[in-house]
Order: structure tokens, then sequence, then C-alpha cells
């Protein structure tokens, strides 16, 4: 795939090179707040990549000094319907929802700040690289707001008392507590974010993208299931890959010693 850039949709732009789509987050001025416009374009970029099966991998990237500063709180105080506030919420809510379920995994290149819904973007990811210089907090609790929704991912990705410390004091946590605590894989030299997401995200990509999109799908189902059910479903997917053809290729190439040729069917 040549490189293609899209026509920004309002706060988001989005490049595809190769087989990867870029989605930036582009509200610097704002800090890259989740204002209701900002998570309708991401939401709306990320469900045209769902149907894009050339798109094998998405890099979740800012522009700015500030990776995302978490809701925009002049919108939400500027709201006084509590019907109007539920929806914001149920909005960010289901952005987190689509990076989890979109058949492609999703990448977060983090560098500055990322709080509250900002933690919870990274949190929601497939995988996060940082540049060391990065910072995650849950701040809510400073201005009696306290990072609920955002507990939800945070509390799926990092030991709860780990989680109970970031929600209940607000404190930054710099990158390599968060790489020890398992918020981001990968934490790098701020000079090699880019190269080095590029480059993990290309390894990601050149795999047989039908393998990853029922993988990831997997890994988050079995997640919430009991032990003896998970086992049960995972030998059923299992079951179910060895019949792709990519499967066929990937384990002949394998054995003849050469490099699979992936059809991502």
């Amino acid at each position: 795939m040549s490189e293609i850039s899209h026509p920004a949709s309002g706060p988001v732009s989005r490049l595809d090179h190769d087989a990867v789509a870029i989605l930036t987050l582009d509200r610097s001025q704002s800090r890259n707040a989740l204002s209701g416009e900002m998570m309708a374009a991401l939401h709306a970029a990320l469900d045209d990549i769902a149907q894009t099966p050339a798109i094998r991998a998405v890099i979740l990237a800012a522009n700015g000094p500030v990776f995302c500063a978490g809701h925009d709180l002049r919108e939400m105080n500027a709201i006084t319907d509590c019907n109007r506030h539920a929806a914001l919420f149920e909005q960010c809510s289901a952005l987190m929802m689509r990076i989890v379920t979109l058949p492609q995994p999703v990448i977060a290149r983090v560098h500055g700040m990322a709080t509250a819904a900002g933690c919870q973007l990274v949190a929601s990811c497939d995988l996060a690289v940082a540049g060391r210089s990065a910072r995650f907090a849950t701040p809510g609790v400073n201005i009696g707001l306290f990072c609920s929704t955002p507990m939800v991912a945070l509390s799926r990705n990092i030991p709860r008392k780990h989680a109970m410390r970031m929600l209940l004091t607000g404190d930054p946590v710099p990158a390599d507590l968060a790489f020890q605590m398992g918020l981001v894989s990968d934490v790098v030299d701020d000079d090699n974010l880019i190269a080095a997401t590029n480059t993990l995200v290309a390894r990601i990509a050149a795999k047989s993208g039908s393998t990853i999109t029922l993988g990831k799908a997997a890994f988050y189902r079995q997640a919430e299931m009991p032990l003896a059910d998970a086992y049960n479903y995972a030998a059923r997917v299992m079951t179910d890959n060895m019949q792709t053809n990519d499967a066929r290729e990937g384990i002949g190439a394998f054995v003849e010693k050469r490099h699979p040729e992936w059809r991502h069917d």
C-alpha cells in the first residue's frame, strides 16, 4: 500500500503507510482533550479501519507536548443537563470498547502526559510504547471527580494496589514505573519513540492479518472466563485457526524452511 493521507476528520488526522494506519490526535491547543468532537472523530476513523482489511495495525499518536489530558473539562463544566453528561461518558466508553473490539491491534505511541481519560485511552490499547519522559495519572480525585471510567481500563491492565494508588492520590507515574506495573509494553528514549514504535508495528503488520484478528478477539474473550471455560474456548479457537489458509501456509513454510506467503485468510 502506498502512503495515503485521509482528509482530516475534525481533530483527528489519519495517514496510511504500507499496512499501518496512523491516527493522530490534533487538538494540541487543548492538550488533545477528549471533547465530544474528538471522540466522535476517533471513533469514526476506527470504524472505517475496521472495514479495511488491508490495514493490519494502528498507531495512536498525538501532536503537541501532551498525549491526552483526558476529558475536556471546559466542555463538561458547561453542561448542566445530567443526561448530556451521561451521554458524554457513554460516548467515551463506546470509544474505548471500539479499540478493544477493533479487528486490528492498536498501539499507543505516548509522549508527555496521559491523564484521566487519556490514561484510559492508553490502557485500552493493545500495546503502548512510551517515551522515557512520559507520565501517566488519574488525577480526577484532585478536582472532586473520581476517575471511575478510566478505572475500568486501568484495573484491567495493572495490579489492584497500583491502580488504587493512582486513583486515590492522583499522583503521576513515570514511564519506567508504568512499564513495571504493566500499563505500557515498552519504554524507549524520547528521541527514539517514533522509530521504535514503527519497528514494533511493522513486525506485527508483517504477520498473518487473519491470525492476528482471531488472536486479539480470543485474548480479550478468554480473559473474562473461568479457567476451564477459557481452555475449552481457546481449544476451539485453535481448532478453527488450524483450518485457515494462513495456518497451513505458515506451518508448511516452517517445515520447508522458507518464508511464509500470507493470504490473510
